[in-house]
């Protein structure tokens, strides 16, 4: 029988709502609704902890980041301190790669601390201080055979690109909006892929990271701002926690122009490539994914970004199709960060699933199976750094959603009703210590069996009662 081949497509920043389908934010996504149309619809897919890097490792590893190497972003401030997705994990593309895929990484990768030459060559110093685009060696690409890839770029009208046989110094520049650039580049592979497929036999599987609708907003193509350009900011902020402060919503509806017309772009390019697949006749045995590494605030809670509790950086999109395979429809099953690796090793009918992968492998429920084990509840992290201070560990449930933060010597225990209060305006722990105390029970039976070295700092006796 032949092996399915995996399109994993991986957008930096989009946020659950943010899909036309859905008709949460004021958004133009006709080729993501066709595809949610004919897959698998996770409603409850979060990010665990909602930054860019430490995502991406959990993602790709399937571990935790005390276990992966990777607890903040990567860039030359994290670098001496050993941030970087380590080389001797396995992730879940080493295993494929062991049996025998031909494995392709378009785009963003941000794993790994930039160096000297990376401040020369590639994006430069940005106006924080810090270099956060870097260089992959060949080693450190966990079976990406095919490598089309760069560190953390912005620019977005004018991105580089490292290729599998690029010297460090000599990064490939091109003058095209990254997403559509990738998209020919995508194209080209799926037509090599389809190619060894027919004559060898031989499966691939293809992560295609784009970097756009991450900021910088105005670096989109002029024509996609069409639909959002004389929108109101009450058209634009549509949830009802953006508060109304006037500054507050300018910004945020600045933003939103762009991060929609952004949207719009990935989804006409995502579409080119999904009509590629279909006409090469690989789209039957090929599972498509759609996802993301986190959301965005955009004015929510007062916030712009992420790396926050709040279901607007936490929640993600997540499109899983195969057809004839899987049941297209709207699944409520929570899913985290480290679930992926394991349930795409499942589906792909692999059995060679790595220790440190602890997540819930869902393919058994994902296929209908009687039985199928599904998670109780999903994670949130955050890590102490110098831009958010604070280690934060938190419990979501469908229900539920339990947050406490230990920072400068004071411990804050956050809670809110998800069920009576789905936009989290309310923070009830006080309220309700009986179901504080209990969830942090879990939380920490949770993290103990994970082996989290914060558990007992954050966790312990009493933790749950100090406000």
């Amino acid at each position: 029988m032949t092996r399915p081949n995996l399109l994993l497509i991986i957008a930096d920043q989009w946020r659950a709502d943010a899909l036309g389908f859905v008709g949460g934010d004021p958004v133009h996504t006709p080729n993501l609704d066709a595809l949610a149309a004919r897959g698998r619809v996770l409603v409850e897919a979060t990010s665990t902890y909602p930054v860019c890097s430490p995502c991406r490792a959990m993602l790709l590893s399937g571990a935790y980041p005390w276990v992966n190497g990777v607890p903040l972003n990567t860039n030359s401030h994290t670098g001496p301190m050993g941030v970087a997705l380590r080389r001797d994990i396995r992730c879940w593309s080493d295993v494929l790669a062991d049996e025998g895929y031909h494995l392709g990484w378009i785009g963003k990768w941000h794993l790994d601390p930039p160096d000297e030459v990376d401040m020369l060559v590639g994006e430069g110093v940005r106006e924080d201080g810090k270099v956060w685009d870097g260089w992959t060696p060949p080693e450190g690409r966990h079976g990406f055979d095919f490598w089309y890839s760069y560190g953390a770029c912005d620019k977005h009208l004018e991105p580089h690109y490292w290729l599998a046989d690029s010297l460090q110094t000599e990064p490939v520049r091109v003058q095209e909006w990254s997403p559509r650039h990738e998209a020919g580049i995508a194209i080209d592979f799926l037509d090599a892929a389809a190619a060894a497929a027919r004559d060898e036999g031989t499966p691939f599987g293809l992560v295609w990271s784009i970097n756009p609708p991450h900021q910088p907003f105005d670096e989109v193509p002029d024509e996609y701002f069409a639909h959002t350009r004389d929108l109101t900011a009450d058209d634009l902020l549509v949830r009802p926690n953006v508060p109304a402060d006037p500054a507050l919503r300018e910004e945020a509806a600045k933003a939103a122009r762009g991060y929609f017309a952004a949207i719009r772009g990935v989804d006409e390019q995502v579409g080119r490539v999904l009509d590629h697949l279909d006409a090469s006749g690989l789209a039957e045995n090929t599972i498509v994914i759609f996802t993301s590494d986190h959301g965005m605030q955009l004015g929510s809670h007062g916030l712009m970004y992420k790396n926050v509790p709040y279901d607007e950086s936490m929640r993600v999109p997540m499109i899983i199709a195969w057809p004839g395979t899987l049941r297209p429809g709207t699944d409520s099953v929570l899913m985290g960060s480290a679930e992926l690796a394991p349930t795409l090793l499942g589906l792909l009918g692999v059995d060679d699933v790595p220790d440190h992968m602890v997540g819930v492998d869902l393919t058994a429920h994902l296929r209908d199976e009687p039985d199928a084990v599904t998670p109780t509840e999903s994670l949130y992290l955050r890590v102490d750094g110098t831009v958010q201070r604070g280690d934060v560990r938190g419990l979501r449930t469908h229900t539920r959603k339990l947050a406490i933060t230990a920072a400068d010597g004071e411990r804050t225990v956050e809670l809110w009703d998800r069920e009576a209060d789905p936009y989290e305006r309310i923070e009830v722990a006080a309220e309700r210590p009986d179901e504080v105390d209990a969830l942090t029970d879990r939380l920490r039976t949770v993290l103990t069996q994970l082996k989290d070295p914060l558990v007992g700092d954050l966790l312990g006796e009493g933790a749950s009662r100090v406000g």
